[in-house]
């Protein structure tokens, strides 16, 4: 059997492990990029780009919220939704620490630690999903059902 064309990371691991069907894309990674480059490199819809942001809330505890590529999260809406004050985005360091991922190839699949995850609403009406796959520089396709295996809840906490 030939070695595959792209990077097992844990995120593949979990993801052939909860038999999750998934198409692997790598592009070139440019620090800052944000999602534009990927989605002009794979020829998608930015929208179809979903990105995997590590946030804390007062307490210290993490979550991950999955969002459009062209939205931001209004983190005031998603801690009112939580019943929550504060939510703010994670240091590096600590989302490192809670995923074993590097900021910019966060995937929500495979993190070290089990984090609750939360997607806008929207994202389950895509055809697919282009998230990261544990790499800078790779993302892979999935079905809007993989993250059932998340357990990710839908909120409705985009901004443009």
């Amino acid at each position: 059997m030939s070695k595959p064309h792209y990077p097992v990371t844990p995120a593949i691991r979990f993801l052939r492990e909860h038999h999750i069907a998934y198409e692997p894309h790598l592009y070139p990674y440019i620090e800052h990029g944000g999602t534009a480059q990927p989605a002009e490199c794979l020829g998608v819809d930015e929208h179809a780009v979903i990105k995997t942001i590590v946030l804390e809330n007062e307490h210290k505890q993490g979550l991950i919220v999955l969002m459009h590529g062209d939205r931001h999260i209004s983190t005031r809406q998603l801690a009112r939704h939580l019943g929550m004050k504060h939510i703010e985005p994670a240091t590096p360091e600590q989302a490192n620490k809670w995923t074993g991922y590097l900021v910019g190839g966060t995937s929500p699949f495979g993190c070290k630690t089990a984090l609750p995850v939360y997607a806008e609403r929207s994202i389950w009406d895509l055809p697919a999903l282009y998230i990261n796959g544990g790499k800078r520089g790779f993302l892979v396709a999935v079905p809007p059902a993989a993250l059932e295996s998340l357990g990710a809840q839908a909120v409705d906490v985009a901004v443009d």
